[in-house]
C-alpha cells in the first residue's frame, strides 16, 4: 500500500538475468537468491518505548519477563529454520533463502522488544482478523500482515500517508467504500479495515492466481506487479521470486518480510522472547450511536477513561461521534455497554452547551452589559441607515436618539455620502430585574418525653446495578421529623421526577425515614409560614433550608442544580463568593451535576 522506492541496482539485475538466462531452476534463485539493496518496512522503526505508553499496553498486559530463565538470543541452524517454515500449517508457501532468514533475525534478535509488545496487543486484534480473513475465505496467516505494515498501531501513518493497521493508501481505501473524513477515518477501525483488506487481498488473489503475487501486489499496487511480470517475460506460470528483480526496492524485502513475521510469531519461544500477556481479558461490545457525542461526555458520566475510548474506537479522529449524521458503532467494554444503552440520555445531556452543533445562528445585532453599579442592563443594538438626499449627522442622531459624535466614530468618518449604508450604535438602559428568592423552613420540634418511632417508607428512583459499582444502597434517616409532610412530599416529587429522566430503568429502591412522635398529647409547633408567591411569577429554583435544632444557630441553606447553572453563577445568586460556595461544600473543583443539592450558606 505504501508508495515504495523504484531504485534497482544494475548489478543486482545483471546477476540474477544471468542466472535466469542460463536455465537456472526458479526454486534454486529462489533459496540462494541474496539482496543487499532491499529497504525494511516501515514498520521496523517503531519506537518500542512509545508503545509501551500505549494505554493498552499499560493497562491490559504485562511482561511475562521471567519465563524464560536466559534471554539472550538464540540462532537456530539454516536447516532448522528451514525446517520450521515447512512444517507451519500454512496454506501460503513460506520458502526459506537468505533475505527470510536476514527479516527472522531482525524480528527475533535486534527487534525482539518490538515482537513482544506486539504479541501481547495480538490477543485482542488477532481475534479480529481471522474473523474478517474467515468470512472472505482466505488463508488466515495473512492476519500477519499487519505486523509489518503497522506494528499493530491503529494510528500508525507512514511518510507517504498510508494509514492504520493495514496501512491503506487514500485512493485504495476510498474506492473499498471506506469513510474518511475530518471526524471519521474508517482505515483506523480495526474491524471496517480489516474486512476491507480481507477483501481486497481476495480480489488480488483472484486476478493473480498466486498469493505471493496478490502480497506484493498489496504493498506496491497491482500496476507494479503488472509492469514487473512484462519485463520478466512470456511464458511459464510466475511466482514473487520469479519477477523479484524488476518489482519496487521495498516489495522485494515485503513477501520476505511477511514469511519472518509468520515464522517469529509462532516460534516466538523457540528465541526466548517472553510475550506480553494479559492482566485481564478485554472483552467488548459495539453499541450503535445515533446522536451526536464527545467521548468526554461518555467518560464522564460511565467513568471511563478517555484513553481507553480512543483506543477501543481510533476511527474517530477528533474524539466525536457524528451519530446525528448516521449511524455509529462505539466499542466499549462488555460491563459498560448496557449501561451506555440505559444511561445515554444523560450522556447526551451532560455539558452538551460544550459539545453540540448549532444549526441556526443569528448574526449578533449588539450586546448587554450590566453597568458599573449592578443596577441596570444596558442594550447596545446595531441598527443600519441608508444615507438619503437632506440627511445630515445632526439629523439621523435625533432619530435614533444618538449624538453626531458617536455615528462618526462607530462608521470612521466625518461626511454623509448619499447611498452610503452606515452603522449606528443605539443604547438602552433598563433597571436590572431583582431576583426573589423564596425559602421554606422547617422548625425543629423539642419533644422531652419518651417517643415511639412510626417507619414511613417512600421509593426513588435508582441507577441499575450494572452501572453501580456500590453493593448496597444506603438507607437515609431523619432524626427529627416533624415537619408538614406536604412541604417534604414537594420535594420529593420533584427530585423523583429529575431522577426518573437520567435513570430509565424501573430499579427501585426504598429510603426509610424515621419520624418521632410524642407517646403524651403535646401540642406542636407549626411550621413557619411560607412566603406568599405571586400567581404568575414562579421562582428560578428553590432554596431548601432544614431546620436548626436551636434558635441561636443559623440554619444552613441548600441549592438544587440545574441545568447549565455553575459555582459562579450560584455565587452570585445568593451573594456569595466561589471560594465560600467550595469550603461550604468541601471541595476545591469547580464541577457539579445537574440535580446536585450543594450549600449556600
Amino acid at each position: 500500500m505504501k508508495r515504495v522506492l523504484r531504485h534497482i541496482t544494475s548489478g543486482l539485475l545483471l546477476t540474477l538475468a544471468a542466472a535466469g538466462a542460463s536455465g537456472a531452476d526458479i526454486l534454486s534463485v529462489r533459496d540462494t537468491i541474496t539482496d543487499p539493496h532491499i529497504v525494511y518496512p516501515y514498520s521496523f522503526e517503531a519506537d518500542t518505548h512509545l508503545m509501551m505508553q500505549n494505554w493498552y499496553m499499560q493497562n491490559y498486559t504485562e511482561l511475562a519477563r521471567n519465563e524464560f530463565t536466559n534471554n539472550t538470543p538464540v540462532y537456530p541452524t539454516d536447516e532448522e529454520l528451514t525446517q520450521r517454515l515447512l512444517t507451519m500449517p500454512t496454506a501460503i508457501e513460506m520458502p526459506f533463502n537468505s533475505i527470510v532468514k536476514s527479516y527472522i533475525n531482525m524480528y527475533v534478535d535486534r527487534r525482539r522488544n518490538l515482537v513482544e509488545n506486539m504479541l501481547g496487543m495480538s490477543t485482542y486484534y488477532m481475534p479480529i482478523f481471522e474473523a474478517a480473513l474467515e468470512q472472505e475465505g482466505v488463508p488466515l496467516e495473512l492476519k500477519y500482515l499487519p505486523i509489518i505494515e503497522s506494528a499493530l498501531n491503529p494510528n500508525a501513518v507512514s511518510p507517504v500517508g498510508a494509514t492504520g493497521l493495514w496501512q491503506f493508501m487514500l485512493p485504495t481505501a476510498r474506492g473499498l467504500g471506506m469513510e474518511i473524513n475530518s471526524l471519521v477515518d474508517e482505515r483506523r477501525d480495526p474491524v471496517t479495515s480489516s474486512r476491507m483488506a480481507a477483501r481486497y487481498l481476495k480480489q488480488l488473489y483472484d486476478i493473480y492466481g498466486d498469493w505471493s503475487l496478490a502480497i506484493a501486489a498489496y504493498n506496491c499496487g497491482p500496476g507494479n506487479v503488472n509492469k514487473a511480470l512484462r519485463r520478466a517475460g512470456e511464458g511459464g506460470k510466475k511466482d514473487f521470486w520469479e519477477i523479484y528483480p524488476y518489482l519496487p526496492a521495498e516489495t522485494r524485502g515485503y513477501v520476505p518480510g511477511f514469511i519472518a513475521a509468520n515464522y517469529a510469531m509462532t516460534y516466538y519461544d523457540k528465541h526466548n522472547i517472553s510475550p506480553a500477556l494479559a492482566r485481564r481479558p478485554i472483552l467488548t461490545d459495539s453499541v450503535m450511536v445515533k446522536k451526536r457525542v464527545h467521548f468526554q461526555q461518555i467518560a464522564d458520566v460511565l467513568d471511563i477513561p478517555v484513553e481507553e475510548l480512543r483506543t477501543l474506537n481510533p476511527q474517530y479522529r477528533q474524539d466525536i461521534i457524528p451519530g446525528d449524521i448516521k449511524a455509529y458503532p462505539l466499542v466499549l467494554p462488555s460491563h459498560q455497554a448496557l449501561c451506555y444503552v440505559i444511561s445515554e440520555d444523560s450522556i447526551i445531556a451532560h455539558d452538551a452547551y460544550k459539545y453540540n452543533r448549532r444549526a441556526v445562528v443569528e448574526p449578533s445585532t449588539g450586546a448587554s452589559r450590566e453597568s458599573d453599579d449592578g443596577k441596570y442592563i444596558i442594550t447596545e443594538e446595531i441598527k443600519y441607515h441608508k444615507v438619503k438626499k437632506g440627511d445630515t449627522f445632526s439629523s439621523l442622531a435625533r432619530r435614533y436618539g444618538v449624538t453626531a459624535a458617536s455615528i462618526k466614530s462607530a462608521n470612521g468618518i466625518k461626511t454623509l455620502r448619499r447611498g452610503r449604508t452606515i452603522k449606528i450604535v443605539t443604547t438602552k438602559k433598563t433597571l436590572k430585574p431583582v431576583e426573589q428568592e423564596v425559602e421554606e423552613t422547617v422548625e425543629a420540634t423539642e419533644v422531652e418525653t419518651p417517643v415511639s418511632e412510626d417507619v414511613i417508607t417512600t421509593e426513588v428512583t435508582a441507577a441499575p446495578e450494572e452501572c453501580d459499582d456500590s453493593e448496597n444502597a444506603e438507607t437515609e434517616t431523619i432524626e427529627d421529623f416533624t415537619a408538614d409532610i406536604n412541604s417534604e412530599s414537594d420535594d420529593n416529587e420533584a427530585d423523583s421526577d429529575d431522577s426518573a429522566s437520567d435513570n430509565p430503568v424501573d430499579n427501585k429502591i426504598k429510603s426509610t425515614f424515621n419520624s418521632r412522635k410524642a407517646s403524651t398529647p403535646e401540642p406542636a409547633a407549626k411550621p413557619a409560614a411560607k412566603a406568599e408567591k405571586p400567581a404568575a411569577e414562579k421562582p428560578a429554583a428553590k432554596a431548601e433550608k432544614p431546620a436548626a435544632k436551636n434558635s441561636g444557630e443559623a440554619a444552613p441553606v441548600y441549592h438544587k442544580v440545574k441545568k447549565g447553572e455553575t459555582f459562579s453563577k450560584i455565587a452570585r445568586r445568593y451573594g456569595t463568593t466561589v471560594k465560600k460556595l467550595q469550603q461550604l461544600n468541601g471541595t476545591d473543583g469547580s464541577k457539579i451535576n445537574v440535580g446536585q443539592r450543594i450549600r449556600v450558606k
